[in-house]
């Protein structure tokens, strides 16, 4: 199946070189220059992978970023210069799934959008497995080792949002603007803990099960990878 990639990079000789890179059969890559252009884009069609620079002519790409968070669970590469460890640091917690610092492998990178890939055709069948977890977001079936689980909708969009970006720390101030979109004026981060114990406490009702629903103190919550 064709895939579509959105290249957000105004260094020319750059873009081209990733392009060379990325160049497959089943690969349909477009680049843009600026913010401008991929929001044109963006428009026409959503691709299954959008690699994105941070410092472009017209603006920031974590504000494009953040656009695209706020519409959907589309995997974003960032593709930046800015390598502090700050600059990571909000990179991710704007919400990206990789970032990847300049100068970079051009195998790297090749190694990392198709594991993103294979990432984005895996949420978008809306069924994840793992360890006697079997979560179907389309039909709103959960289980637990075959039996099943009862979430409410709120819960259903943190485990959707945990399982989606897994082995990324998720921000509290994220999960909260992102699960309450119904137009609230101000949902109180408690809101948030109590959807989280509920969750755990549905989850991980024995000892025996395994521990994916991690907090990171002082930041926000991970589904692991093991």
């Amino acid at each position: 199946m064709m895939k579509h990639i959105l290249l957000v990079e105004d260094d020319r000789a750059l873009s081209q070189g990733v392009c060379l890179a990325l160049a497959a059969p089943d690969i349909d890559l477009l680049p843009c220059p600026d913010l401008a252009a991929a929001r044109a884009a963006l428009a026409e069609r959503t691709p299954d992978l959008l690699i994105l620079d941070v410092n472009l002519p017209d603006g920031s790409g974590l504000d494009l970023l953040r656009e695209v968070r706020g519409k959907s669970a589309l995997p974003v590469i960032l593709l930046t210069a800015n390598d502090m460890e700050t600059d990571i640091v909000v990179g991710l917690e704007s919400g990206a799934d990789d970032y990847i610092t300049k100068p970079f492998s051009l195998a790297v990178l090749r190694a990392r959008v198709h594991a993103q890939l294979r990432r984005g055709a895996a949420a978008q069948s809306g069924v994840f497995s793992q360890d006697g977890y079997v979560f179907d977001f389309d039909r709103m079936e959960f289980s637990r080792d075959g039996r099943a689980v009862e979430l409410s909708r709120t819960e259903q969009k943190l485990l959707r949002l945990l399982v989606r970006n897994r082995g990324i720390t998720l921000s509290r101030a994220e999960l909260v603007d992102r699960i309450w979109t119904d137009g609230a004026a101000y949902v109180d981060e408690n809101a948030l803990s109590v959807a989280v114990k509920r969750l755990r406490d549905k989850l991980e009702d024995t000892p025996s099960r395994p521990r994916y629903l991690k907090t990171v103190y002082g930041i926000g919550y991970t589904w692991a990878v093991k």
